[in-house]
């Protein structure tokens, strides 16, 4: 995020802003620490801070600090949790989810993929847990804005629904969603199209000169495959007969043989 989002006057008005949180929690603050935190809170948008401290002063108790109004601010990015991203995750797993997920999502994926391969489902969320915790916490460090992506699934109506879900609940912009969702089109069966599928089917239509003249090499590559596999059946009912032959024989040889030997010793 842009350090430079709030002027000079913002900053200014953001640390009146805080001196009187701190009056309104029971706490007296000095003007040169309140311009210090809104310094360091500039990097931020001022509707966000002033719901933070709005937020304070409802919720907190005791002495107003910086880390209670950061938390507050960091939380309203639209970051998921990492119980909340454990499960985009693993939706991630079923290819055909398509599924929006942020960046530190993706990248503590790669993380726990190994361990997850092994089906140790326990340590890979363990290492996920661990790892988007850490990307989280550094990206909030440098005030970096949450950035969704889509990640395509291969079922086409759980894409659109997916894509949909995310432009109505502000994760990629309308102008996104749109792309996406004209890069999920599909385009008119053409006419040697409606041809090649009527070979499956069994309707017609009339292809193309170009595409003729290919089936019809596709024909004759088919028309010899299947000629080439009748002769070698045939050959193959050739070879058995005579193999059954000979072993026929081969047995009526040795009945001959054991009656002559019982005709001359009986």
């Amino acid at each position: 995020m842009n350090t430079s989002e709030m002027n000079d006057a913002q900053v200014a008005g953001l640390a009146s802003a805080i001196i009187a949180t701190a009056e309104a929690m029971g706490q007296e603050m000095n003007p040169g620490t309140a311009a210090m935190m809104a310094e360091d809170l500039c990097a931020y948008s001022v509707p966000v801070v002033r719901a933070a401290l709005k937020a304070c002063r409802l919720e907190v108790k005791g002495r107003l600090s910086m880390a209670d109004i950061l938390q507050r601010v960091q939380a309203a990015d639209g970051r998921p949790g990492k119980d909340e991203a454990w499960s985009i995750a693993l939706s991630a797993g079923d290819e055909s989810e398509t599924v929006v997920m942020t960046a530190e999502i993706r990248q503590a994926m790669v993380a726990a993929q190994p361990i997850l391969s092994r089906r140790d489902v326990v340590g890979a969320r363990m290492a996920f847990n661990s790892a988007y915790e850490r990307l989280v916490f550094a990206a909030r460090a440098e005030a970096n804005p949450t950035t969704w992506s889509v990640s395509l699934g291969l079922d086409p109506g759980r894409r659109v629904t997916a894509i949909e879900s995310a432009v109505r609940m502000q994760l990629i912009t309308q102008q996104a969603g749109t792309q996406y969702l004209a890069d999920l089109r599909i385009p008119p069966i053409t006419t040697d199209g409606q041809a090649i599928a009527g070979l499956i089917t069994g309707s017609t239509a009339e292809p193309s000169p170009h595409l003729r003249e290919k089936l019809a090499e596709v024909r004759q590559i088919v028309d010899a495959a299947k000629a080439r596999q009748k002769r070698e059946r045939l050959k193959k009912v050739q070879t058995d007969r005579v193999d059954t032959y000979l072993r026929k024989r081969k047995f009526r040889a040795a009945i001959a043989a054991a009656q002559r030997k019982e005709t001359f010793y009986g």
